[in-house]
């Protein structure tokens, strides 16, 4: 694995924490990028779950998918869970990880809250076994 995206359409939340987590997680040696087909800005209970666990995003903006460069992207991630995924042209391996838009929760802060950091540990399950996956191929 030399590039991942994760990808979904808002690249305000899934895909703006999996790529934080990744940066942390994966090797210096990959590349890591999130990007949407149409981007908003991230949400701000997706940069506050991240900090509880020492990652900071606060940085971060939503990215377009056309800002990546395809040429050394060489897995996608798709998370859309009841929405439709962008596509990403390029030449990579694709993986579809269909998790729930937390920032469809509406409701008191706790809940959504709540729904973000739900997504946040999955999303840190998912990539930790990538990583043991990518330490021990074959």
């Amino acid at each position: 694995m030399k590039g991942i995206l994760f990808l979904c359409v808002a690249n305000s939340a899934r895909s703006q924490m999996a790529e934080g987590i990744a940066r942390v997680l994966l090797p210096p040696e990959v590349k890591v990028w999130s990007a949407g087909s149409r981007p908003t800005s991230v949400r701000p209970e997706a940069i506050a779950v991240l900090r509880e666990i020492g990652i900071d995003i606060s940085h971060h903006r939503a990215k377009a998918v056309a800002e990546i460069p395809a040429g050394e992207v060489d897995t996608v991630i798709t998370l859309c869970g009841e929405e439709e995924c962008p596509v990403f042209l390029g030449r990579a391996t694709r993986l579809h990880w269909g998790l729930p838009d937390p920032a469809a929760v509406a409701g008191v802060e706790a809940k959504r809250l709540a729904a973000f950091r739900r997504v946040r540990d999955e999303l840190r399950a998912r990539i930790a076994e990538l990583c043991v996956g990518w330490q021990n191929p074959g």
